[in-house]
């Protein structure tokens, strides 16, 4: 004879579709991710192909019905295909949404009883504003406006049915011709930082350092030169909802006019910025040097940039060198100080403070012009 057995069974046997035992796995925990690795770098540069969409083909049909046998040609045109438009956006700070390739959605084949194929959609592509848009090193589109559009690559026109071949000498006609391909190009998209004020300086001067202490960005800070080799946009906020974007470009050496070291590729980014902070290493011999060779890169680059609303910003404070060298730099400098330590965050309101009213400054002179200040 047989007797019964009873099964004690794990809680984890059964099935954990139920909501009560789904309470009893354990919540898979985050991958750790590096800081460096969450760190969005400022991308500038972008090269995008894009094709238009391709034409509809033509219908090809006839009509018949009873009573009816030789209706005649029905088949209508097919539809156009779709542009590929770049459009700016205001909400779009950086390239790194951009893909490498974009098309144009494909215009629908025509149908009977002279029904014409439907347009394809256009494909939007936005960009930041103050995108350049070059073609084999040509500049072909500046887009500087929010809402401004230019149509990258234009999509194929749709065919002929054979409804449209229908003459007195062809009553019947039975062919027709297909969409024709989009228009297809090769654009290399730059952008010229639209940032409000660019922290421009030598290597290692402080940059990195005080964009951090300033606002949330999280760029590299090592104590070797050229450690940003990338633009990095911050955000200052301030108590009455006010943005202002602090743009750290990689760091200049003398002759960077004629690309050396970084070079051309970050002097660009100061183009755009409405105002200048001259970060100088205050605990090296001499620091109004720096200003000085800092001015004349700028303006060997571009006639009239160093000439620029701007301040001068005294870093690493906190050294001993540092404060015997301060009041030797602002006997040489006519522009305004602003001694701090980016590291222990030393007078960083006072720079706050001022970085605010260089940009009210700003906000006032566009509006006076008629013109609408950048807003972040």
């Amino acid at each position: 004879p047989w007797k019964p057995v009873l099964l004690l069974l794990s809680p984890s046997a059964f099935s954990t579709t139920c909501a009560r035992c789904a309470k009893d796995r354990r919540l898979r925990q985050k991958r750790a991710i590096s800081e460096r690795q969450l760190t969005r770098y400022f991308v500038d540069q972008r090269k995008v192909r894009v094709v238009g969409g391709q034409g509809g083909g033509g219908g090809h049909s006839f009509y018949s019905e009873p009573r009816k046998v030789f209706g005649g040609p029905d088949g209508g045109n097919g539809g156009d295909g779709g542009h590929v438009i770049l459009k700016a956006d205001e909400q779009m700070k950086s390239l790194s949404s951009v893909f490498p390739f974009y098309q144009g959605f494909h215009g629908e084949r025509g149908g009977s009883k002279n029904c014409y194929g439907a347009n394809g959609a256009h494909m939007y592509v936005k960009v930041p504003v103050g995108t350049l848009v070059k073609e084999d090193g040509k500049v072909v589109a500046d887009l500087t406006q929010h809402g401004e559009e230019y149509i990258a690559a234009y999509g194929g026109a749709g065919g002929k049915g054979n409804r449209f071949f229908l003459s007195n000498e062809n009553r019947a006609p039975k062919f027709f011709t297909p969409g024709e391909p989009g228009q297809e190009r090769v654009l290399q998209l730059e952008l010229k930082t639209t940032a409000h004020a660019g922290l421009v300086g030598f290597p290692n001067a402080g940059k990195s350092s005080l964009l951090r202490a300033i606002s949330r960005a999280k760029p590299a800070v090592a104590a070797y030169p050229f450690t940003t080799l990338n633009p990095h946009v911050g955000i200052v906020h301030y108590q009455d909802y006010e943005q202002v974007a602090v743009a750290d470009i990689p760091g200049l050496i003398r002759g960077a006019h004629q690309n050396r070291g970084l070079g051309m590729a970050f002097l660009k980014h100061i183009e755009r910025c409405r105002f200048l902070l001259y970060v100088v290493d205050l605990s090296v011999p001499q620091p109004w040097i720096q200003l000085q060779d800092l001015k004349y890169e700028l303006e060997a680059y571009e006639k009239g940039l160093s000439e620029r609303p701007c301040a001068v910003i005294g870093n690493k404070i906190d050294l001993a060198q540092s404060r015997i060298n301060l009041p030797l730099l602002r006997e040489r400098v006519a522009e305004r100080v602003i001694a701090l330590s980016a590291l222990t965050g030393d007078n960083l309101e006072e720079l706050l403070l001022h970085l605010r009213e260089l940009y009210d400054t700003y906000v006032k002179t566009e509006q006076s012009q008629g013109q609408s200040p950048v807003k972040w």
